[in-house]
């Protein structure tokens, strides 16, 4: 059955999503970045070695030597009883040359533009093809009943929970009206901002999800205790995080004056100065919050991230080829707002720094990867 994008159900809280600006034209890409497609096309028909996740986890990742050198489908939008639709959620901010979201303008410091998206999508698909397509671990039962993803996206997590759950209700939450047309009927979105007051009822959700979402929380203690109050007894939450300090392959950090670590160095130090702890996925920071919330059962998987194509392993170099893309597309669009709001860096200094940094990911000897730490805990089942 198809529903239509102006079909109606009421939504708890929010702006909800109830008319469509046209559908976004894909992005034209870089000869780079047409290549790393094509080249993925060919890996993703390629990677079946069955150990791959386990050499994640554990960070046994091999280098190459050669290296060094619509069925079914619903749209989710509706008219609500708390919050009138306006032309305003459409409207967007632009800034230096990019896109960014104009409700609750500057929660959130990073474009939402065609690009964006696009790069979003891929790191949707990395993820997959690093964690073997689990879209989660926590143990969630095959009949969940209300799901909810925090800083959704374009949607495809939820997309794809709500094809895998049929018996859910998935609820998407972004500050970005940037979700497609046409979803499954299970499946809707709503603009809100997950870190102001939750209008849903206690102990409602059976699993809260939330990914990629360290460079926009301002308080990780606030949201997760609102996580544990609207969450049932015996719900789950899980939430999956990269470390974005690079490391190299032997587990060293990698040198303070790498143009690559320079560059989170300062992307750090400017979100501080806007608020954002880009540090929280450290080092078990997040399951310690967790527990400290009231969390039983918590669990952490830390699955290695490799950079370019020095893996000798086929999986691990498709998701090197990947995150390689994902971070040179996002190398500008990460680096504005916070070098030029939070450290007063002008345009001509970030594009300039930029070009160090470009030239440092090309280079496959230093075998640098990222840690994506993903992390999940329950609700007691005595607890209200």
């Amino acid at each position: 059955m198809l529903r239509s994008s102006t079909e109606g159900s009421t939504l708890d809280k929010g702006v909800d999503i109830s008319s469509r600006e046209p559908s976004r034209e894909r992005s034209n890409y870089d000869a780079d970045v047409i290549l790393a497609y094509q080249q993925l096309s060919t890996a993703l028909r390629e990677a079946e070695d069955a150990d791959a996740a386990e050499q994640a986890s554990t960070g046994a990742i091999i280098a190459d030597d050669a290296s060094v050198t619509d069925a079914g489908y619903a749209s989710d939008a509706a008219t609500t009883a708390s919050t009138s639709i306006t032309s305003s959620i459409w409207n967007h901010s632009f800034e230096n040359g990019r896109r960014y979201h104009k409700f609750r303008e500057g929660a959130y410091h990073f474009p939402n533009d065609d690009v964006e998206q696009e790069r979003e999508d891929m790191k949707h698909s990395m993820v997959k093809m690093l964690c073997h397509h689990k879209l989660h671990f926590a143990p969630i039962g095959p009949n969940p009943q209300q799901i909810l993803d925090i800083g959704t996206g374009t949607g495809s997590w939820a997309i794809e929970m709500g094809e895998s759950y049929p018996s859910a209700s998935v609820l998407g939450i972004d500050l970005s009206p940037i979700q497609p047309d046409w979803v499954p009927p299970n499946v809707r979105f709503m603009v809100d901002d997950v870190e102001s007051p939750w209008l849903h009822p206690p102990n409602h959700f059976d699993y809260i999800h939330s990914r990629h979402t360290v460079m926009a929380i301002k308080d990780w203690e606030s949201l997760l205790h609102r996580c544990y109050e609207h969450m049932k007894p015996g719900g789950w939450i899980e939430l999956q995080e990269v470390y974005h300090f690079p490391m190299s392959n032997n587990h060293s950090r990698m040198p303070h004056e790498h143009p690559v670590a320079q560059y989170w160095r300062y992307v750090d130090e400017g979100l501080k100065q806007l608020g954002v702890d880009f540090r929280f996925s450290s080092g078990g920071q997040i399951a310690e919050l967790m527990r400290q919330r009231g969390f039983a059962g918590v669990a952490e998987r830390v699955f290695h991230v490799p950079i370019g194509t020095w893996p000798q392993n086929k999986m691990f170099k498709s998701v090197g080829v990947y995150w390689k893309t994902i971070l040179l597309d996002g190398l500008q669009a990460i680096a504005l707002r916070p070098l030029m709001r939070g450290l007063r860096w002008d345009r001509d200094q970030v594009e300039t720094f930029l070009v160090s940094v470009r030239k440092a990911y090309h280079d496959n000897s230093c075998q640098m990867f990222m840690p994506l730490i993903c992390v999940y805990g329950q609700k007691p089942l005595n607890t209200y």
